[in-house]
């Protein structure tokens, strides 16, 4: 079913929350006060939220290094984003993990992992987990271009393809693993074509149009709640930002400093706020709106800045190690 105009107002809100979290937080890289690698994904934000808003509360979503924007689509709390990006005892993961090691199990967030393909088995897991309950839940993997040239990527394909999994399968193609085009890694672009090969639904979808990015995982959605098994969406997009950190990497050898500003006028927040407007949305609405998620984002600062560091006594706790043998 098309996204209605409260659907889109919604994916418009979503993806300014991440757009505008994920600027502050640059901001903040550069002054030095977050301090561990944090992956922006500026520019991306229309695959987070239009999936995102196709899930429930309770399906399970796995992400990978560049996640900030799976973490407040799914319903994360800012405040827990931020202090974990401070390394303070208030974050998500208790300022343990950093930018690349989200949890919030209340919203279905099981976690993200900056390992190149590691959370798609994950997801697979889950998925199996869900249907051998019968719970109705399903579970997304967000990955990278880069991923699919991962073993794990085909295995995990094939087997939830062999037991009809509910796992939906989100590559963000944006077209560059680290600094490596992706032409300059495969002869072909054709990443929707592996997920036919092993039996997966699979299909292609303009990553920087949120409505039809909300159409494709409803789709998806429905499929896995029916027990039609997984779904692959290959979702074109672009990282505005560097592979890490807040720079433009127009200087890094590549061809980025010819295609960033072509990608930047399909800005996918201004592509939708024109579709608003066209619904009939006064701009001072929208303006409102940025007004109230900047508010957000500054009082998520200063919880921050304001909450303790992890007690250096408890560096031991949750750390898993085995018994030294005596000799």
């Amino acid at each position: 079913m098309p996204a209605d105009a409260a659907v889109l107002r919604r994916l418009y809100v979503t993806m300014l929350r991440i757009r505008l979290f994920e600027e502050r937080v640059a901001q903040l890289v550069e002054a030095g006060e977050i301090r561990c690698p944090c992956h922006l994904c500026i520019g991306q934000e229309a695959i987070a939220a239009g999936v995102c808003a196709a899930l429930a509360t309770t399906d399970y979503v796995w992400g990978g290094h560049r996640s900030h924007g799976h973490y407040i689509a799914k319903g994360g709390e800012l405040p827990a984003l931020m202090a974990e990006l401070y390394g303070r005892e208030t974050g998500c993961a208790g300022g343990r993990g950093g930018s690349m090691h989200l949890i919030a199990p209340e919203v279905g967030i099981l976690g993200t992992v900056p390992l190149v393909a590691a959370t798609i088995p994950l997801a697979v897991g889950t998925a199996l987990a869900s249907k051998l309950r019968r719970d109705q839940r399903i579970s997304v993997s967000f990955f990278g271009d880069g991923a699919t040239e991962e073993g794990h990527f085909h295995e995990s394909l094939n087997l939830a393809a062999l037991y009809r999994l509910p796992v939906i399968f989100v590559c963000e193609n944006n077209f560059y693993a680290s600094h490596m085009g992706l032409l300059e890694r495969r002869a072909v672009d054709q990443l929707e074509q592996a997920g036919h090969v092993h039996g997966v639904s699979s299909w292609r979808v303009d990553g920087n149009a949120a409505d039809l990015m909300y159409d494709g995982a409803m789709a998806a959605v429905a499929r896995a709640r029916a027990g039609e098994g997984p779904t692959l969406l290959v979702c074109d997009t672009y990282r505005w930002r560097g592979h890490v950190g807040p720079s433009w990497d127009e200087d890094v050898g590549v061809k980025r400093k010819d295609e960033l500003h072509a990608w930047l006028d399909q800005d996918p927040i201004a592509a939708l706020g024109r579709r608003l407007a066209a619904l009939g949305i006064p701009d001072e609405e929208l303006a409102r709106e940025k007004t109230l998620v900047r508010t957000e984002i500054e009082s998520s600062v200063q919880f921050a800045r304001e909450s303790p560091r992890p007690d250096p006594k408890g560096v031991a706790s949750h750390v898993f190690g085995l018994a030294k043998h005596a000799p």
